[in-house]
């Protein structure tokens, strides 16, 4: 039985959820998603709670019972207070600028790398003297935002050497020793 699935989901006064044949759809301050749902789980709504229950009692049902209620959890959790990625570029000359949802980034390569950067997601760049840029990224959906910031740090992977490219905020890079003489 998963323990995470047998949790029921609060929903805050602000939210209103539907529930259609295969599909879930929850709006709130923020914005509104929406989530495909298996027809292996039975969603019923209690005042002011979601729960979630399995039909049948197989491997893949137990399985999507624990994702389901996470990610319906993630929705509600986004439309109410939404999420936060801080990405920070390290290298002398890493720079960032963001205009008109395209997303400039300057990371020593012989040309600059121009990103679309969906609407969902609000872009803020705070770069400070002798500091290094931060790339903060805040948006209600939680996969998108993980998505583009994982897309964001492929740019420029941080180097296990010398400890220079893009990392999340507060990322621990392990650096190797180089040859020695």
């Amino acid at each position: 039985m998963s323990r995470i699935g047998k949790k029921p989901i609060p929903i805050p006064e602000n939210v209103n959820i539907k529930i259609f044949d295969n599909k879930i759809l929850v709006k709130g301050n923020l914005g509104s998603l929406s989530q495909e749902i298996s027809k292996k789980l039975e969603f019923s709504l209690k005042k002011d709670l979601l729960i979630i229950t399995r039909i049948q009692e197989d491997k893949e049902s137990k399985s999507l019972h624990g994702l389901y209620r996470v990610l319906i959890n993630n929705m509600i959790i986004g439309v109410t207070k939404g999420f936060i990625k801080e990405l920070e570029l390290v290298g002398i000359g890493y720079r960032a600028s963001y205009k008109e949802n395209i997303l400039e980034l300057n990371l020593g390569f012989s040309h600059n790398i121009m990103m679309q950067i969906p609407e969902e997601i609000y872009v803020e760049i705070k770069s400070e003297k002798s500091k290094n840029p931060i790339l903060v990224l805040k948006s209600y959906d939680k996969q998108l935002l993980g998505i583009v910031s994982a897309k964001i740090r492929s740019f420029r992977i941080p180097d296990p050497y010398k400890g220079k490219g893009i990392r999340y905020l507060g990322e621990e890079i392990r650096k190797k020793a180089g040859k020695s003489a």
